[in-house]
């Protein structure tokens, strides 16, 4: 895409005088455009940091420039005592740079385990809902280069499979809403000179830097190897890699699932054939997993032991009745049935 009829959409407009002004951020926003390729309607999420920040500016002015709806959430957890007060000051901080926010509040107990996982769920169901009152279709969020270096580090020390391991696609689904992240492939550093270039100002996360969180530990490892010579873009090339053979695999999933499976929609029920179980041990395993992950309408797949102790049962070629991510998996005779829980 030229930046030559950039200006079309809103010749005065503020933000895109500043893209056209400075050549890296030109440049940046070329990168960005290409990665995004979107033309319908979407929601950004942002926080105070300079990821998010940058993200919302270039999600900005990739709206302006292709006339597009679009709509800013920043997720105030209340989990700590000023967080509604940052939150409040990313508004006006958006608010001054031509972008209207809304905060959306995290009411009720807070988790006293497992915090950041159960923050993120939270944040995730919140923007959806939102999305779903306003029928947009794709949330935006602003995970980059070194996020997903780390997320690979730590599904590495989990012991996760090849899905687990490149989870961090530019695409995903949750409750029907597609998750874009377009700057898998820009670096913190770039991040940084977008949010400082343009707001000036930007908050660091305290919890960024507190040692309880494991993330924040594999950041720091991260950086120790950089020192010993560590090439990001080749592990990222590794990474890319093997989201190929991923993708293969998905593929004969979804055969799988298409010629095997029947799903009643009315009574929300999936009947597996034996067929669907004749297929190698990843393909099976990631078959069932996902027919229980999109009956059950789970943000994410049940663990990997639970599915294969289901998977042994049924080879056991008995009839049993057990239970698995809000859904009710039995066997009778060839024919494995999964129902959705109602409680």
């Amino acid at each position: 895409m030229s930046l030559k009829n950039l200006s079309v959409a809103n010749k005065t407009h503020n933000l895109i005088k500043l893209t056209l002004k400075n050549t890296k951020l030109k440049n940046l926003f070329l990168k960005f455009s290409k990665n995004l390729n979107l033309n319908s309607a979407f929601a950004v999420g942002v926080s105070g940091g300079p990821d998010s920040l940058a993200l919302a500016y270039l999600c900005k002015v990739y709206a302006l420039r292709f006339g597009i709806k679009q709509k800013f959430y920043i997720v105030d957890h209340k989990l700590r005592s000023n967080s509604t007060k940052e939150a409040q000051h990313v508004k006006k901080l958006l608010k001054k740079n031509f972008i209207e926010a809304q905060i959306l509040s995290w009411r009720g107990a807070k988790p006293k385990s497992n915090i950041q996982a159960r923050a993120r769920e939270k944040r995730y169901d919140l923007m959806i809902k939102e999305c779903k009152k306003d029928n947009i279709k794709h949330i935006i969020i602003g995970h980059h280069l070194e996020d997903k270096l780390e997320n690979f580090i730590i599904r590495l020390t989990r012991g996760s499979g090849l899905r687990g391991l490149v989870s961090f696609n530019k695409k995903s689904s949750m409750s029907d809403i597609i998750i874009e992240r377009p700057l898998l492939n820009f670096k913190k550093n770039e991040l940084v000179f977008i949010a400082s270039h343009v707001f000036k100002d930007f908050i660091s996360d305290p919890s960024n830097e507190n040692q309880d969180f494991k993330r924040v530990r594999i950041r720091n490892f991260l950086k120790y190897l950089s020192l010993e010579g560590f090439d990001q873009n080749k592990f990222n090339k590794t990474i890319e890699n093997l989201s190929h053979s991923n993708t293969t695999i998905n593929k004969l999933v979804e055969k799988n699932i298409l010629l095997n499976s029947y799903y009643s929609r009315k009574r929300k029920i999936i009947y597996l054939n034996k067929e669907f179980f004749n297929q190698s041990n990843e393909v099976k395993f990631r078959s069932l997993s996902k027919c229980i992950k999109e009956l059950g309408a789970n943000y994410y797949f049940a663990r990997g032991n639970k599915i294969l102790r289901i998977i042994d049962l049924i080879n056991a070629n008995k009839t049993f009745k057990t239970s698995l991510g809000g859904c009710i998996i039995k066997k009778t005779n060839n024919t494995v049935i999964i129902n959705k829980e109602f409680h």
